[in-house]
């Protein structure tokens, strides 16, 4: 790509093609032109507050988080993407924290300058663009998001992106899941977490597609989307996406005409997923892995191999080491499962202000991910769990996923998530909640488990859920059920 920043990009998007539909909404669309005349009249309003200063955006996906980013860009400022689905006593210390310049929400913020955005206001900054005065003020290494990683058990941690590190995750992106023209953009996750900021910010620009952006995620919904908008790109995310959308009444009639790639990230997805997205659509997912320090890590691309239940080959440039998790120091052999590390040109410097949290984090020259994985010997990346879920009974290792994928295969069971409870004799037994789509007690799924699965593997209890909890980056929310059994004793 040319660009060197992520402003850079947009500019070029819009030299292409400024006619060419930039985003959609319920409410209406912009060109890139209509966009980029946007995005100048914020800019120019913010130039002076922000310049080498933070900017929060605090938006649901929208016309206005868009415009929003692209402002904060071109005034100088350096965009914080806070999720909109925060608690406010999140939002306010996250907002301390950083100390913007310029708060750019859809609502107030306590303590901060506020600039009110919502896509009906945006309207109002529409104007006739001169390319001439839109000048993109930052260079490669200047940041060009902050974004933020982690808070499960605490605040979440800002991750601050430069320019060049952006255009390479870009790069690697579009290395993954080949682009063309005229492509039509469904992104479903946060702008504000990596893969929905790479589904639905950066690499749309590439060739100036378009983005249709949901209102909010609905199965029914989204699958009239996939149906009606001629979308060509689903950017579906975490398995519990695909899931959802495979379970609205509307799927199993719907035709998707234009639909080609359809990529997967955010959590490791169960063959389950994979076989009936593939009988029911003939589309296969292109299964990708990454984290906000890092994205992406692998993909899985029909150039170089496709592995269904691995997370694909290393992109360009890009090393994958598996290494032992008590020391994190000797790489382990083919095959053996270990802490995975991972270091390439599109990887964090470091947490702002939180050096104890980076110095974990980043040993080596490698981003150590927290994930636990196998490489093989054609060098598929395969995600076996995250290292903290780690089930530890009597002594024994339980990977979760294993438990999960078998009660995957099921024909009853539609989603399972394993987690564990604190046990007197064996510290910790593995407890699995699960979500049904035939009729079935949770003794029979148990009974299923146990000839299937060594003892201490054994779920302790099978709880059926109507539906499980996500976190507001679409991801099953491990922490809201393991904090259900804790409630409950």
């Amino acid at each position: 790509m040319d660009a060197r920043t992520i402003a850079a990009a947009f500019t070029a998007a819009v030299k292409k093609a400024p006619e060419a539909i930039y985003c959609k909404t319920s409410t209406g669309a912009l060109t890139y032109g209509q966009a980029a005349g946007a995005i100048q009249s914020l800019a120019d309003e913010l130039r002076a507050e922000v310049e080498g200063q933070p900017v929060a955006l605090i938006l649901p996906n929208s016309k206005a988080f868009l415009i929003a980013y692209f402002a904060a860009l071109f005034a100088g400022g350096k965009p914080a993407l806070i999720n909109h689905g925060n608690p406010p006593a999140t939002i306010s210390k996250l907002l301390a924290d950083l100390k913007p310049a310029v708060v750019l929400s859809d609502q107030t913020q306590p303590d901060c300058t506020t600039r009110i955005l919502n896509d009906a206001l945006v309207e109002d900054l529409v104007k006739p663009v001169d390319l001439a005065t839109l000048i993109d003020p930052s260079t490669p290494q200047d940041v060009g998001a902050i974004m933020y990683s982690g808070g499960t058990t605490g605040l979440p941690k800002q991750v601050p992106h430069t320019n060049v590190a952006i255009v390479a995750t870009m790069e690697r992106g579009d290395w993954g899941w080949r682009t063309g023209a005229e492509e039509v953009w469904l992104p479903v996750a946060p702008f504000t977490h990596i893969y929905g900021f790479l589904m639905g910010l950066t690499n749309p620009l590439m060739r100036a597609g378009a983005i249709v952006i949901p209102e909010r995620f609905q199965p029914d919904l989204i699958v009239d989307m996939l149906a009606d908008e001629g979308v060509t790109i689903f950017g579906g995310g975490p398995p519990a996406i695909y899931q959802a959308v495979m379970s609205s009444a509307k799927f199993s009639d719907a035709h998707f005409p234009k639909l080609r790639i359809c990529p997967g990230g955010g959590a490791p997805f169960p063959l389950d997923v994979h076989k009936r997205w593939q009988a029911a659509t003939g589309l296969k997912i292109y299964e990708g892995y990454g984290m906000t320090e890092i994205a992406p890590i692998s993909i899985n691309t029909e150039e170089n191999g496709v592995l269904p239940g691995s997370a694909g080959k290393a992109v360009p440039d890009t090393e994958i080491e598996i290494v032992d998790l008590e020391t994190g120091d000797r790489v382990l052999d083919l095959g053996e499962a270990g802490e995975i590390r991972v270091k390439g040109p599109h990887m964090m410097t470091g947490y702002t202000g939180n050096p104890e949290e980076t110095a974990i984090a980043l040993r080596h020259g490698f981003v150590y991910t927290g994930d636990i994985g196998t490489l093989d010997a054609e060098g598929f990346l395969t995600i076996t769990d995250r290292k903290k879920n780690v089930i530890f009974v009597s002594g024994f290792n339980v990977f979760p996923r294993e438990v999960e994928e078998l009660l995957l295969t099921h024909p009853a069971v539609s989603g399972a998530c394993v987690v564990a409870r604190a046990h007197e004799r064996s510290g910790e037994v593995p407890v699995a909640f699960v979500t049904l789509r035939a009729d079935v007690n949770a003794d029979e799924i148990r009974d299923f488990c146990a000839e299937n699965l060594i003892a201490y593997k054994l779920p302790a209890e099978v709880i059926v859920l109507s539906q499980m909890p996500l976190t507001p980056a679409g991801k099953l929310d491990r922490t809201a059920l393991q904090d259900s059994l804790s409630a409950n004793g």
